[in-house]
């Protein structure tokens, strides 16, 4: 079975990590949707929020492409999680040349930390490149149209988030 590690904030999930996952689908049996938690960060979703919009909007689509998918959280070291989860791939996504040069460095530092990962790139497809969930909330903060960037699902719970404030 190839099961795959995608990490990641989700923090929201956007139309940009759907298109990657999607990509990934065919490469995979199964894949772990993994929610970095991070101490010091103060995300716009909690974990459980975030897991339960992974689950809500990629679950079906997993299922239709015969893949298994799982959502979890983590923290620490990345390659430590995968290796927890039985994983020997790590999904990394890649918008442009400033992520590669990024994702080189952690990709040479995972492998000598984790020599049995291998780190595979999938570049999001050109709609999806300028998708970040840092935009999708600036924007969304400021009252902006974001359902071109999230899935229906998303643009719900920010909507709900925005109404609070």
């Amino acid at each position: 079975m190839r099961s795959a590690f995608y990490p990641g904030s989700f923090d929201p999930l956007t139309n940009g990590h759907v298109d990657v996952l999607k990509s990934t689908f065919p490469l995979v049996d199964r894949l772990v949707v993994a929610v970095g938690i991070h101490p010091g960060k103060a995300p716009l979703f909690t974990a459980p929020e975030r897991l339960a919009m992974i689950e809500t909007c990629c679950g079906p689509l997993a299922k239709a492409a015969g893949v298994k998918l799982e959502a979890v959280t983590f923290d620490g070291l990345t390659v430590d999680a995968a290796k927890k989860s039985g994983c020997t791939i790590l999904i990394r996504g890649l918008r442009d040349g400033t992520d590669l040069d990024y994702e080189m460095q952690l990709a040479g530092m995972n492998q000598i930390m984790a020599p049995g990962i291998q780190t595979v790139f999938v570049p999001a497809s050109p709609l999806a490149r300028p998708i970040t969930a840092t935009l999708v909330r600036q924007i969304s903060a400021m009252g902006g149209d974001v359902s071109g960037f999230v899935p229906a699902e998303v643009l719900a719970r920010l909507t709900q988030k925005s109404a609070r404030r």
